[in-house]
């Protein structure tokens, strides 16, 4: 073999050796995004079996229209108030939060 070629392969492993490298480091700083992850794989799990079965969902939704549609609008509008009371409690933890 002559040196050059010599020298690409130990460059060559040099590189992958440091990628591994990376590759764990990247692993154990990950980790604390592990919850995130899966929720965000429940909520993808989610919307393919809503894509799969419409049937079930607009079955559910014609139900409670036909039942109690102020029960519907109550629960929504409770929903909705809650979702952005959340939004702004979370923005405001946010912004007073300590930089890391």
């Amino acid at each position: 073999m002559n040196p050059a070629a010599l020298e690409l392969a130990l460059k060559k492993q040099r590189l992958q050796i440091h990628g591994e490298t990376l590759r764990g480091d990247f692993a154990r700083h990950a980790g604390g995004l592990r919850p995130a992850f899966a929720g965000a794989d429940l909520a993808v799990d989610a919307a393919h079996w809503l894509r799969a079965h419409p049937q079930i969902v607009v079955a559910t939704t014609v139900a409670l229209l036909v039942a109690k549609p102020s029960r519907v609008w109550r629960w929504g509008r409770r929903a909705f108030v809650g979702w952005q009371a959340w939004r702004k409690v979370r923005d405001f933890i946010d912004q007073r939060r300590p930089l890391r």
